[in-house]
């Protein structure tokens, strides 16, 4: 099936949406437009720098059945702000999004997180967008959940608006089904004061993509932006995040780790920028890699592009295996080789988790983790 084909095949699917929503003409136009653009532009290939790593040619010879219905979308012009020209997954997905907005108000400190689950079912295409505004001085914690049953494609995003001195608490994982595919884009703008902290955890799908775009707009914010992915068998996950230093005195950290084995592939492409009047700039960026198996492969390009002299800037990239000093150590001290490399690959990884302060999502993880190692550490 040539994508010219599968364009048809959206086409008609995005006809029918329009014709049976009931929105207003803006956003009918909004929708148009960014299916105009994927008609002109199709998915992205190999041939595109930003894809070179991630070939998703698969995901445009397969049908699945459209699953949101924009009639019980909900509507905000915030969503003339997200970039769906990025490629051709964003503008389809804002095409057919299922949009939920939430605002958390102003000097509120909500102390239940707010929990977004979507569950894809086989045979289907999701498009879930979340608008979170985080008003000025508003505290909260948010999860972000995909799960899904046999093939199907989840195609979402998240735009976040963390306002002045609010503070946001972001958790991200992504366990979908082996059979799946899963592409995401998640973009946060910051102000004057705010506080941005997100945990990213790639456990499922057979091929995923999640791409990050922060944005420093006023002085004063700070940013976390960690992830952890764990990939086994023939998995493929690629990981593009953009963190841009538009004005002074911001600080980011980024901390990405990821555990292959067998044939899994990891991308990771991280671009800091620091514009050239944002003097006081504090960028802290690393990604390191274990890889289990001789035929596992990772790709890793963090990047530093600045413009100003006035920062502090850091990046590195490590892939490597266990650390053979560390393996004896364990072995000296009477642990069998499968126990100490489990305990080893464990620890590796718990850096990431060790960050959720939710228990119920952190057990869930240390499960998934010891799941992948076959292995019981009595934890």
């Amino acid at each position: 099936m040539t994508l010219a084909v599968k364009e048809t095949i959206y086409k008609q699917d995005f006809q029918a949406s329009l014709e049976n929503a009931s929105e207003p003409q803006w956003l009918k136009d909004l929708r148009e437009k960014a299916f105009a653009y994927f008609t002109e532009n199709g998915f992205p290939t190999v041939r595109d720098e930003e894809w070179k790593y991630t070939n998703a040619a698969e995901i445009s010879k397969l049908e699945f059945q459209i699953s949101n219905e924009q009639s019980e979308s909900q509507t905000s012009e915030l969503l003339k702000d997200f970039n769906f020209e990025r490629n051709g997954f964003t503008a389809l997905h804002l095409a057919f999004a299922d949009v939920v907005l939430v605002t958390i108000p102003k000097e509120t400190s909500v102390e239940k997180p707010l929990e977004f689950s979507f569950k894809a079912d086989e045979g289907t295409a999701n498009f879930p967008h979340v608008i979170v505004v985080a008003e000025a001085g508003s505290k909260a914690t948010i999860i972000e959940n995909y799960e899904s049953a046999g093939k199907s494609l989840t195609n979402s995003a998240m735009q976040i608006f963390v306002e002045d001195n609010a503070h946001l608490t972001h958790y991200r994982v992504q366990s979908e089904s082996a059979e799946s595919y899963h592409i995401g884009t998640t973009e946060i703008t910051l102000k004057r004061g705010s506080f941005y902290n997100s945990t990213n955890i790639n456990l499922g799908a057979r091929l995923s993509r999640h791409d990050v775009h922060l944005k420093f707009t006023v002085p004063g914010g700070e940013a976390f932006v960690d992830g952890l992915y764990l990939l086994n068998g023939s998995q493929h996950a690629d990981t593009h995040s953009t963190i841009d230093h538009t004005v002074p005195n911001c600080t980011s950290h980024q901390n990405y780790k990821g555990v292959l084995n067998d044939r899994s592939r990891g991308v990771f492409n991280g671009k800091v920028f620091v514009r050239e009047n944002a003097s006081g700039t504090d960028a802290q960026q690393s990604n390191k890699n274990l890889l289990l198996s001789n035929d596992a492969r990772v790709d890793t390009k963090p990047q530093l592009e600045i413009y100003n002299d006035d920062v502090k800037c850091a990046h590195g990239a490590t892939v490597g295996q266990l650390e053979e000093e560390e393996l004896f150590y364990l072995l000296s001290r009477g642990l069998s080789e499968t126990l100490a490399r489990n305990l080893l690959t464990y620890g590796f990884a718990e850096e990431i988790v060790n960050k959720i302060e939710i228990e119920s999502i952190k057990k869930q993880l240390d499960e998934a983790v010891l799941n992948r190692l076959n292995a019981n550490l009595g934890i």
